[in-house]
């Protein structure tokens, strides 16, 4: 079993990163995007946790930062008609910490924004998964956590913004330490999403 990889960043695109090891193997893996997000980048060195997949119609491996988001997507795998690329799109669309709320609270409404999740699939998840997640250990983060930030990221998805964007954005304003009401997050989390890129 493949636990872990390390070494240098030789390539990264969409939800791939290529990682080079001193042994002289490369391994390509599929990550979520927020993992993508948080890499240093090309030429940096870097450990992802790994799972490896084996099908009948191949291997794959897929990357991981953060130890509770690998353990995730493992009981992800566990769920009736859930395959790898559904798991890693759920990672991927609402990361580790939200995933895990919806799934113990039963929110369907935030599952289904995942593409490929319908309201049977999300009812299913939840059934199969709620005491199975809820063992997970969540490092606590200030952007996930609390009730204003998640009204925040509903408001904006209201809006019509995806949830990986809305999500993305209440982080961006929550570590610049504004104001922890879900107004003023809606408010500064607009200006980072309607900013000229």
């Amino acid at each position: 079993m493949i636990a872990a990889v390390s070494g240098t960043i030789t390539a990264i695109g969409g939800d791939r990163v290529t990682i080079a090891t001193s042994g002289g193997l490369a391994y390509e893996l599929a990550v979520p995007i927020g993992v993508v997000e948080r890499l240093p980048g090309v030429g940096a060195d870097a450990t992802l946790q790994t799972v490896l997949v084996v099908r009948e119609d191949g291997w794959s491996l897929f990357g991981f930062d953060e130890p509770h988001e690998r353990s995730i997507f493992q009981r992800l795998l566990g769920a009736t008609g859930v395959g790898p690329r559904l798991a890693l799109a759920m990672v991927s669309t609402l990361g580790g910490t939200r995933l895990v709320r919806a799934i113990t609270e039963a929110d369907l409404a935030t599952l289904s924004t995942v593409p490929g999740v319908g309201k049977k699939t999300a009812e299913r998840l939840v059934l199969e998964l709620k005491d199975r997640v809820s063992t997970i250990p969540i490092p606590g983060r200030k952007a996930s956590v609390g009730a204003p930030a998640e009204q925040a990221v509903q408001a904006l998805m209201n809006l019509g913004y995806s949830a990986t964007d809305a999500d993305r954005a209440v982080r961006q304003v929550t570590a610049e330490a504004v104001n922890g009401k879900p107004v003023d997050l809606i408010r500064g989390a607009l200006q980072h999403l309607t900013r000229p890129k």
